[in-house]
């Protein structure tokens, strides 16, 4: 729920406070910069240290961004430094939270509960960030500025003390039949690197997804001027537009291991990464904020798809003792590649807002298309795995 508070009142804010283009899509880039900085070595962090403690860290440096926001804003002191500043700890805290708490799904689920595993972490998350923590966001900013950062941080010290509620024997990867000897820190890390080099389904799949993942961060990092200024949303609606792509990532949830067990789940991917992809680009034809959220819902809902199965493959392909550090270095390219994608979504939208989305709408779909029967085959590579951990 904090997290829907505080992404929709982050760019809302930056909008009081410059009406750049560059600037307000460096807001989405700094979320991602701490990807391309700090995944590798947090990777190799979270397969040695107790992962209870790892998920209290995160959640402690976004509380004290989120106070940070809080009080300057309250006190009438913010700047677009403190903003850019508090946005990249809270990006800081983004990378240890989810690099630990995707480490941790395997340890809590066998492979054949994956796929609903996955969809029900997005149905919990989708459901209080985006339909109570996005719309109430947009209510509260309207009627003092400061409110959603203070609600934010209030709901992220909850999570902090939920966080030490987990069972302790989850909270670290299992201890090994044999003793061996200690590996050194950074011996680890280079062999997590070296694995994902050496894995050539893994690499390719971890490219083309860091590929498309660039132009999806170009079409959407301009999105709130986009709707304020081309669409003229009112300000008290940006919140309500922001969460009602959440319908369609529930509804995405929700179908997903279904339509994953009736046609195959690499099948679903590839539809889906390309039907995503078409939608992006008709995106920036929306003649207004309603079209324009209903295109979102839809694309919304066939990324989940995309999302929930990518994530299933990753843990089911990837070795639970170095899922950390594998998880770290592909989210490295992936996410670590989006907030360039974003910055240049900002000088393509000093052009002309709409730009983003049809260009980055091309872009992606040509690299769906590209990659569709690679993605289709991936089908075999699961059966091989799961034959092989049998054996």
């Amino acid at each position: 729920m904090a997290d829907g508070l505080l992404k929709t009142a982050a760019p809302l804010l930056a909008t009081t406070l410059t009406k750049d283009p560059f600037w307000i899509s460096t807001i989405s880039a700094l979320v991602m910069l701490p990807w391309l900085l700090f995944a590798i070595p947090i990777g190799g962090l979270v397969d040695r240290i107790n992962r209870r403690h790892m998920l209290a860290l995160a959640n402690t440096i976004r509380l004290s961004a989120a106070l940070l926001l809080a009080f300057t804003v309250g006190y009438e002191v913010i700047t677009l430094p403190i903003l850019l500043l508090s946005v990249f700890l809270f990006g800081v805290g983004e990378v240890i939270y989810d690099t630990t708490i995707q480490s941790m799904i395997p340890q809590v689920l066998e492979t054949d509960q994956l796929d609903r595993g996955n969809a029900r972490l997005q149905i919990t998350g989708i459901t209080l960030g985006e339909f109570v923590g996005a719309p109430l966001s947009g209510v509260l900013f309207a009627a003092s500025i400061a409110l959603p950062f203070f609600f934010g941080a209030a709901g992220i010290l909850a999570a902090v003390l939920l966080v030490l509620t987990i069972p302790l024997n989850y909270s670290n990867k299992p201890a090994p039949e044999t003793k061996k000897e200690p590996t050194k820190f950074w011996a680890d890390i280079r062999f997590g690197i070296r694995y994902l080099y050496e894995d050539k389904t893994l690499l390719r799949l971890v490219v083309l997804t860091s590929s498309i993942g660039f132009f999806f961060a170009a079409s959407s990092s301009t999105m709130v001027l986009f709707l304020t200024e081309t669409l003229d949303a009112p300000i008290a609606l940006v919140g309500v537009l922001f969460a009602t792509p959440a319908i369609g990532a529930i509804a995405g949830s929700v179908f997903t291991p279904k339509l994953s067990k009736r046609f195959g789940r690499t099948k679903i991917m590839a539809w889906s990464i390309l039907g995503s992809s078409v939608l992006v680009f008709i995106q920036g034809f929306s003649p207004n904020y309603w079209v324009l959220a209903v295109l979102v819902t839809l694309g919304t809902a066939i990324i989940t798809a995309w999302n929930i199965l990518l994530m299933s493959t990753y843990h089911q392909i990837i070795p639970s003792e170095l899922f950390g550090r594998i998880h770290g270095t592909r989210r490295t390219l992936v996410w670590g590649m989006m907030p360039i994608g974003s910055l240049l979504g900002g000088v393509v939208a000093s052009v002309d807002l709409r730009l983003p989305f049809i260009a980055g709408g091309i872009a992606c779909s040509i690299l769906a298309i590209s990659g569709f029967k690679f993605i289709v085959n991936l089908e075999n590579s699961l059966i091989n795995k799961t034959t092989e951990e049998e054996k």
